[in-house]
């Protein structure tokens, strides 16, 4: 068996066991911090390997440390893989005899595949742990879909979960659509959004709607915020760096003829560098606390942050790129032109060490540009893909650790 299709072979043979592994987990989808049912699952399929196990305290998680066995003379080198384990609260559409078996719940994010690729990568390790120079942290993590799991593992110790502090990280993860099945796709540099939550709230007079004159009318200044916000967008943000702010919601009053005393505008706000993320803050801030000031109300503006920019680390996305290439070929490799405007809290770990971020087509339609997107009720996952994420995790450990080992 050779060096590099190890990895692949490993995973093929396991591939039935993984793909059974996928579809038990799919039918029974948790939402959430806590997924103790899915946590079960998850340690009763490590239970055979001589692993490091811990559970967090105050969530779902499982963190599992593999240790290399190849002969090394310095500090062992440690890789970080990740995967997500919630479900979202959806109902499926999706016609397979493995559907959710939970009504308002359904893996359409295909988190399901990434837990048993994660599985199959530990499995893939356990047996090739004679050629691993350094120790592997293997990230089982709750709540990606929200609040988020990454920060909280990071506050428990996640990143010295072996001793030493992590030197690399690497995750995946499917689609149901945008490219042909078994196609990987990423770019280095900034991957997805930063995500945050902006809301305005405006405080006015409520009146009589016959007498605005006696009133402080919040409504129209909040339609001029709205607009002035698209404004913004359009001269002060620069269109290399970009700027994307969805106004989702305005709220106010009861009644035609009623003035209320209040309007409330929610916008979610999606930046690409830090940057502009805090650029964004101020100006968003600033215009809407300055158009009610005009009318003379006051904007109370609330920006609850979400997760940041994903940034692939150029180094580590040229590691986790090579492993595609040597495993699967050029013809199932596409560059990313651009980023995009999704957010994932894999970003929390990016920020903390160097990695890499991959996707991977898991589209289960013939024709790719039919399927429904992620997080659809009809999303549907291929999950003969399984084993293909398995040994892509699984070498990009072993292929890391070999070339720090190097130094």
């Amino acid at each position: 068996m050779g060096r590099v299709t190890a990895s692949l072979d490993t995973a093929h043979r396991l591939g039935p066991d993984l793909v059974a592994l996928r579809r038990r987990l799919h039918r029974m989808p948790e939402i959430g911090l806590h997924l103790p049912d899915t946590q079960a699952v998850v340690l009763e399929e490590l239970a055979g390997l001589d692993l490091e196990v811990t559970t967090g305290e105050g969530l779902s998680s499982v963190v599992a440390v593999l240790r290399g066995r190849a002969p090394h003379a310095g500090e062992r080198p440690v890789v970080l893989l990740r995967g997500d384990m919630d479900a979202l609260p959806v109902t499926e559409e999706v016609d397979v005899d493995y559907r959710s078996e939970r009504v308002g719940a359904m893996h359409a994010c295909g988190h399901d595949l990434h837990v048993a690729g994660l599985v199959g990568a530990a499995r893939v390790l356990h047996e090739l742990r004679d050629e691993l120079v350094g120790d592997v942290v293997l990230m089982f993590q709750p709540a990606e879909e929200g609040p988020g799991g990454a920060e909280p593992m990071i506050a428990e110790g996640l990143l010295e979960a072996a001793g030493r502090r992590v030197d690399a990280a690497y995750a995946v993860h499917v689609y149901s659509a945008d490219h042909p099945r078994g196609t990987w796709f990423g770019r280095p540099g900034p991957l997805m959004a930063a995500a945050d939550e902006l809301f305005v709230d405006v405080r006015g007079v409520g009146g009589h709607g016959s007498a605005p004159e006696r009133a402080k009318d919040p409504v129209p200044v909040a339609c001029e915020i709205v607009l002035a916000f698209q404004n913004a967008l359009t001269r002060q943000f620069s269109i290399w760096d970009p700027v994307v702010l969805t106004v989702g919601k305005v709220a106010a009053g009861t009644k035609d003829n009623i003035i209320p005393d209040d309007a409330r505008i929610e916008a979610t706000l999606r930046t690409f560098s830090a940057e502009q993320r805090a650029k964004a803050h101020a100006v968003f801030s600033r215009l809407a606390e300055g158009v009610a000031a005009a009318h003379g109300l006051r904007a109370e503006v609330t920006i609850a942050n979400g997760y940041p920019v994903t940034v692939n680390d150029e180094t580590e996305f040229d590691v986790a790129r090579s492993v595609v290439l040597d495993l699967f070929g050029a013809d199932r490799w596409a560059e990313m032109a651009n980023p995009e405007a999704g957010s994932e809290d894999m970003s929390f770990v990016l920020e903390e060490v160097p990695g890499a971020y991959l996707n991977v087509s898991a589209c289960a339609l013939e024709d790719h540009t039919l399927a429904e997107d992620n997080h659809s009720p009809r999303a549907a996952f291929d999950d003969s893909v399984v084993p293909d994420v398995a040994a892509a995790l699984a070498e990009m450990a072993l292929r890391r650790s070999r070339m720090l080992a190097r130094g």
